[in-house]
């Protein structure tokens, strides 16, 4: 079929689909997109909203994986945006996907929440109204505009439990703690551009991407060293690039947590490896033909490469070397160094 997308784009599709399903993409692109709705529990029912509806003859169906979600049929959004059910935060026209990440998080009553990227405030209003505005939900915006809409929304649709901050929340203080974080990351939108769009070859470009890709990356770091140890993030985007999701997730395996878990207090590093051999103490207990001192000596070594690993005793970042080699590569190296100055070699050097 005929390219209507942009080539640099085009060919990242055909990279990671195939020719077959870019093809059918692209053509999804230029499909009539569905009306869709979210009813608000915080303010009606399900049964009066869909009563009103069929009242004023407004056709829809219902959505199996949500009894707030309804799509609308044979009615355009502005005759919708009039209804006054509209008007009063009854209901909220959002899409079904952008529905979805909220439903995952699942807020519970009392937990403390961070949505990094709120605005328009569709999925912050979705999370009060799941809660029952029982949890306490921390909306960040940077752009003073979005964030006055961001308010509006949230005041319309009575979620009486939101603080807003007009925040670029990559600077949020690391002193911060949440329960659970929604990061729905500012992305390149490759997932619902217009192909019909005139001026999509100027906007819609390998630079956007990119930059895409940069903020999601540090909104992903920001995000870690805010969410409480044991907590849960829920990471969404509107592109269908892996680059800007599976990427970025494989990206985390390998962020270095230890600076968020282990020692992002002073002494955290020395307290980490007394733990460790805490545990090491049982296993031999358990199993008394381990060699006590091997263990103990490998435990001790394994953590000593941290020293140069990490920045400082309380940890804010790792530093050049630790990010290009780790901590078992700077400690294999210091073994080595050592057992040269003290003329050793053989079998112990290996083995430690």
């Amino acid at each position: 079929m005929e390219n209507k997308v942009p080539d640099f784009l085009y060919n990242m599709l055909i990279e990671q689909y195939g020719e077959e399903v870019s093809n059918k993409i692209i053509e999804g692109f230029s499909q009539n997109r569905k009306l869709t709705l979210r009813i608000n529990k915080l303010k009606t029912t399900v049964e009066n909203v869909k009563k009103v509806l069929t009242d004023l003859n407004i056709k829809f169906s219902e959505v199996s994986w949500s009894e707030e979600a309804l799509i609308i049929e044979g009615t355009t959004k502005q005759e919708i945006l009039e209804l006054e059910i509209y008007i009063n935060g009854e209901i909220y026209l959002q899409s079904l996907s952008s529905m979805i990440p909220a439903l995952i998080l699942n807020p519970q009553a009392n937990e403390n929440i961070l949505d990094m990227a709120a605005a328009p405030g569709g999925k912050t209003t979705q999370m009060s109204a799941i809660s029952n505005n029982l949890a306490l939900i921390t909306a960040c915006e940077k752009n003073k505009i979005r964030a006055e809409r961001l308010k509006y929304n949230i005041q319309k649709q009575g979620a009486n439990r939101v603080n807003v901050l007009v925040e670029d929340s990559r600077k949020l203080d690391d002193n911060f703690s949440f329960d659970k974080i929604l990061l729905d990351a500012p992305c390149s939108g490759s997932g619902t551009i217009n192909i019909f769009d005139e001026k999509l070859n100027k906007y819609f470009t390998k630079e956007l991407v990119d930059r895409s890709i940069k903020t999601q990356k540090e909104l992903l770091q920001k995000a870690i060293k805010v969410l409480k140890k044991g907590g849960e993030m829920v990471y969404s985007t509107c592109s269908i690039l892996k680059q800007e999701n599976e990427e970025n997730i494989e990206k985390l395996s390998y962020y270095p947590a230890a600076s968020k878990n282990h020692h992002e207090y002073v002494s955290g590093l020395a307290y980490h490896t007394y733990g460790m051999l805490k545990v090491a103490e049982s296993f031999c207990t358990l199993y008394p033909s381990l060699n006590k001192d091997l263990l103990y000596s490998g435990i001790t070594l394994h953590d000593l490469g941290k020293t140069v690993e990490l920045s400082g005793p309380v940890v804010p970042e790792y530093t050049l070397e630790g990010k290009l080699l780790g901590h078992i590569s700077i400690s294999n190296a210091m073994i080595k160094e050592t057992a040269n100055k003290l003329h050793i070699e053989g079998e112990e050097v290996t083995l430690l």
